[in-house]
C-alpha cells in the first residue's frame, strides 16, 4: 500500500485553513463502520476429485477470498460472489478513511508545532 499524499504546503497555510481543512476531512470520514483492512485476491482451487477437469487445468474458480491486515499472517475468509462487491466497497474506503487520517493527524502536527492545537 503506497503512503497517503500529505499536502507539503501545511506550514504556509492559515491556522485557519487548516482548522477548515481538518473540519472537512473528519466530516468526509462519515461512518466509520463500513471498512475493511486487507485485500481480496482470487484464487482457483481443486476439488481432489479422481478424474475432474480441475487436475489438468487451472481448478475451480476462480473464488474470491479477504485476507485481513494484521502482525502475523491472516487467514484467508471465502466471500460469496454476491458480496465481492461490498469488499470491495469496504476496502476503497478503508483506503479512503486513512488517507484522511493521515493528513488530519499532518494538520494537527503542523497546529501543534505552532501551539494553536485544540
Amino acid at each position: 500500500m503506497n503512503p497517503p499524499k500529505i499536502p507539503a504546503d501545511l506550514g504556509t497555510t492559515s491556522t485557519e485553513d487548516l482548522l477548515a481543512r481538518r473540519r472537512a476531512l473528519a466530516e468526509a470520514i462519515g461512518d466509520p463502520q463500513r471498512v475493511l483492512a486487507g485485500s481480496l485476491v482470487e484464487q482457483h482451487r481443486r476439488c481432489g476429485r479422481p478424474g475432474c477437469a480441475c487436475t489438468a487445468g487451472d481448478g475451480h474458480g476462480p473464488y474470491a477470498y479477504f485476507s485481513p491486515r494484521q502482525i502475523g499472517r491472516g487467514r484467508l475468509r471465502y466471500v460469496p460472489a454476491r458480496l465481492v462487491a461490498v469488499v470491495r466497497r469496504y476496502l476503497d474506503r478503508c483506503v479512503e478513511v486513512e488517507a484522511a487520517l493521515a493528513e488530519i493527524s499532518a494538520i494537527n502536527v503542523e497546529l501543534l508545532a505552532r501551539r494553536e492545537l485544540t
